[in-house]
């Protein structure tokens, strides 16, 4: 059972896609979102502060290959386009912005106050396998995942990993598409295909778990614009993310 860190490891432009952090038996996208990352932080650049990506074909746990292509070396901050191929196939595509967060300083303004969540001692651990969603998350072992449910097109909750090791930029990649869609809520059910994911790393987080929001800001017969933010222990925001999806209705079949 390989930690984040360990299952996001590139090395010589190879990847061993691992199937402990996946959904339906598929790599969840925000790993994968954060496994190109690893591959294009530098020395210089340590952290990614923007990353959007398009998810053009399901990968499989197994290898894969990353391919980096560098766009532009700034000083303050650099550009890269990060490719996952799988037996000849592109599956995701992916730009980055990469900085050193350590320099940004603090917020000198915010409109994303923290929300109110319900006490994470009163919220139950999300089971790997929730009736309410009809696919097995394996990744769900990985973590401790609590999500309050009552709001229609509205989750907020708590998350860390459940051997307690602290988030750091490249896993807020992956916390800000770790929650199910918000359309479970509003009678979608099964696997929630990513297409596009859009995200802004805004700190380093403080070590605790962190607070998490998803909600659905439009909802259309087969598409689904989600809004996901997050804020570390302190109540600080740290991550933010926009993302289209594909959702079937319940009784869609």
């Amino acid at each position: 059972m390989a930690g984040f860190e360990q299952a996001t490891t590139v090395e010589n432009g190879e990847a061993q896609l691992d199937p402990q952090w996946t959904v339906g038996g598929r790599p969840n996208g925000g790993y994968l979102l954060a496994l190109l990352a690893r591959a294009a932080v530098t020395a210089a650049h340590p952290d990614p502060l923007s990353a959007s990506a398009v998810y053009l074909s399901p990968p499989e746990p197994g290898p894969a290959n990353v391919e980096v292509e560098s766009l532009r070396a700034g000083r303050s901050a650099s550009q890269a386009r990060v490719r996952l191929t799988q037996k000849e196939r592109v599956c995701v595509e992916a730009l980055f912005t990469l900085g050193d967060l350590a320099v940004a300083g603090s917020p000198r303004w915010s409109d994303a106050e923290p929300p109110e969540v319900t006490p994470r001692e009163e919220l139950p651990r999300t089971p790997i396998e929730p009736p309410a969603a009809g696919v097995r998350i394996d990744m769900l072992e990985l973590l401790d995942q609590r999500v309050d449910f009552r709001r229609p097109g509205d989750l907020r909750g708590w998350l860390s990993f459940a051997d307690d090791s602290p988030f750091d930029p490249l896993s807020l990649l992956f916390a800000v598409d770790s929650f199910p869609p918000a359309t479970f809520t509003l009678g979608g059910r099964g696997w929630t295909p990513t297409l596009e994911l859009t995200v802004y790393v805004r700190a380093r987080p403080a070590p605790g778990p962190l607070r998490v929001r998803q909600r659905a800001r439009l909802l259309t017969e087969s598409l689904v614009d989600q809004v996901c933010e997050v804020w570390d222990s302190t109540g600080r925001a740290v991550a933010q993310a926009t993302q289209l999806a594909a959702y079937r209705l319940a009784d869609a079949g």
